[in-house]
């Protein structure tokens, strides 16, 4: 009841919080994924301003996760530090783990977009781990989407730009390796998006990315 209560809060918050008469979204639930160096973090915070709605990061939910659990209870979710040399696996094998944990990551993030639905509280979701099917979902846990569950894949199909990206956030470290990785990932998002119906864009130009992903997934019913 309290949950319920604090929700229904929250909820009215945001809409009070909407800016400039933004209607509220066609949606609940927004996702945003994308490979790493994409973008995503880029457009989902002046996005949610934009709107007026929270948001919530994966990765948060994958540290809340390692700390609540253990390397026998999630293996894949822990692989990194039980298996440090995985490090060192070509493009395809590292991707191959990203894969594992996506998959082993689903029922966490099920069980937060069935609460953002079942207390129709407005939520940005973004991050490496979602992926078309997951977004392609009728149900999340005992929720219907019915046409609440929004979502849009950010795609740069040009790995030196990637590199770009990925050395502007992290200006210490090669990341020719990482945006190998990202554009394979890239590449398999693409196609799981195509078999799903799930709307994907290319990230750039910028200038222009977020209207762009409003016309996609819709600024207001």
């Amino acid at each position: 009841m309290m949950g319920r209560a604090a929700s229904t809060v929250g909820r009215d918050c945001a809409r009070v919080a909407n800016i400039a008469g933004q209607p509220d979204p066609a949606w609940t639930v927004l996702l945003i994924g994308g490979a790493s160096g994409t973008g995503k973090t880029r457009l989902s915070y002046p996005l949610a301003r934009q709107l007026g709605v929270p948001i919530v990061e994966v990765d948060d939910i994958v540290e809340a996760l390692m700390v609540m659990t253990t390397a026998d209870q999630q293996p894949a979710l822990h692989h990194w530090a039980t298996h440090p040399e995985a490090a060192r696996l070509p493009p395809e094998g590292i991707l191959e783990i990203h894969l594992a944990v996506t998959e082993s990551l689903g029922p966490a993030l099920a069980a937060v977009v069935a609460n953002h639905l079942e207390t129709d509280t407005p939520v940005i979701i973004e991050g490496d781990y979602l992926t078309p099917a997951f977004a392609a979902r009728e149900r999340f846990r005992e929720a219907s989407a019915d046409g609440r569950v929004g979502a849009v894949f950010l795609h740069e199909p040009d790995e030196m730009q990637l590199v770009a990206n990925l050395s502007g956030r992290e200006p210490d470290g090669e990341q020719r390796a990482r945006a190998r990785v990202s554009s394979l990932y890239g590449e398999w998002l693409a196609a799981e998006a195509a078999r799903h119906g799930v709307p994907m864009i290319e990230a750039r130009p910028w200038s222009n990315l977020q209207q762009r992903v409003l016309g996609v997934v819709g600024r207001g019913a």
